[in-house]
Protein backbone atom coordinates (compact mmCIF):
# COMPACT_ATOMS: atom_id res chain seq x y z
CA UNK A 1 0.00 0.00 0.00
CA UNK A 2 1.26 3.44 -0.86
CA UNK A 3 1.61 5.26 2.45
CA UNK A 4 0.66 8.62 0.95
CA UNK A 5 -2.82 7.36 0.02
CA UNK A 6 -5.12 8.17 2.92
CA UNK A 7 -8.34 6.44 3.91
CA UNK A 8 -11.26 8.24 2.26
CA UNK A 9 -14.19 6.91 4.29
CA UNK A 10 -15.62 7.70 7.70
CA UNK A 11 -14.50 7.67 10.42
CA UNK A 12 -11.06 8.46 8.94
CA UNK A 13 -12.62 11.51 7.26
CA UNK A 14 -15.21 13.53 9.13
CA UNK A 15 -17.02 14.35 5.88
CA UNK A 16 -17.43 12.91 2.40
CA UNK A 17 -14.26 12.61 0.36
CA UNK A 18 -14.03 15.37 -2.20
CA UNK A 19 -13.48 14.83 -5.90
CA UNK A 20 -9.98 16.29 -5.45
CA UNK A 21 -9.15 13.86 -2.63
CA UNK A 22 -10.37 10.92 -4.70
CA UNK A 23 -8.36 12.04 -7.74
CA UNK A 24 -5.22 12.60 -5.62
CA UNK A 25 -5.48 9.06 -4.24
CA UNK A 26 -5.99 7.68 -7.76
CA UNK A 27 -2.95 9.60 -9.01
CA UNK A 28 -0.80 8.24 -6.16
CA UNK A 29 -1.97 4.70 -6.91
CA UNK A 30 -1.19 4.97 -10.64
CA UNK A 31 2.20 6.52 -9.89
CA UNK A 32 3.03 3.67 -7.52
CA UNK A 33 1.89 0.91 -9.87
CA UNK A 34 3.49 2.40 -13.00
CA UNK A 35 6.70 3.48 -11.33
CA UNK A 36 6.41 6.92 -12.97
CA UNK A 37 5.94 10.14 -11.04
CA UNK A 38 5.42 11.94 -14.34
CA UNK A 39 5.19 9.77 -17.45
CA UNK A 40 6.95 10.54 -20.72
CA UNK A 41 4.82 12.18 -23.40
CA UNK A 42 4.26 8.87 -25.20
CA UNK A 43 2.76 7.40 -22.00
CA UNK A 44 0.78 10.43 -20.85
CA UNK A 45 -2.55 9.45 -22.43
CA UNK A 46 -2.65 5.93 -20.98
CA UNK A 47 -1.44 7.27 -17.60
CA UNK A 48 -4.25 9.88 -17.53
CA UNK A 49 -6.86 7.27 -18.54
CA UNK A 50 -5.70 5.03 -15.72
CA UNK A 51 -5.99 7.86 -13.19
CA UNK A 52 -9.54 8.60 -14.35
CA UNK A 53 -10.53 4.91 -14.25
CA UNK A 54 -9.15 4.48 -10.72
CA UNK A 55 -10.85 7.70 -9.57
CA UNK A 56 -14.20 6.52 -10.97
CA UNK A 57 -13.82 3.10 -9.35
CA UNK A 58 -12.90 4.74 -6.05
CA UNK A 59 -15.91 7.05 -6.12
CA UNK A 60 -18.17 4.08 -6.91
CA UNK A 61 -16.65 2.07 -4.06
CA UNK A 62 -17.07 4.88 -1.54
CA UNK A 63 -20.66 5.48 -2.64
CA UNK A 64 -21.53 1.83 -2.11
CA UNK A 65 -19.86 1.20 1.24
CA UNK A 66 -22.02 0.77 4.32
CA UNK A 67 -20.31 2.09 7.42
CA UNK A 68 -21.70 0.49 10.57
CA UNK A 69 -21.33 1.59 14.14
CA UNK A 70 -22.13 4.66 16.15
CA UNK A 71 -25.68 5.78 15.37
CA UNK A 72 -26.38 2.85 13.07
CA UNK A 73 -25.79 2.11 9.42
CA UNK A 74 -24.85 4.96 7.16
CA UNK A 75 -23.48 5.12 3.69
CA UNK A 76 -20.08 6.57 2.96
CA UNK A 77 -19.78 8.61 -0.22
Amino acid sequence: MCRSIKTLRPPALAEEATEDEIRAAALQYVRKVSGFRAPAAHNQEVFDRAVEAVAEATAELLAGLEIRGGAGTRRAS
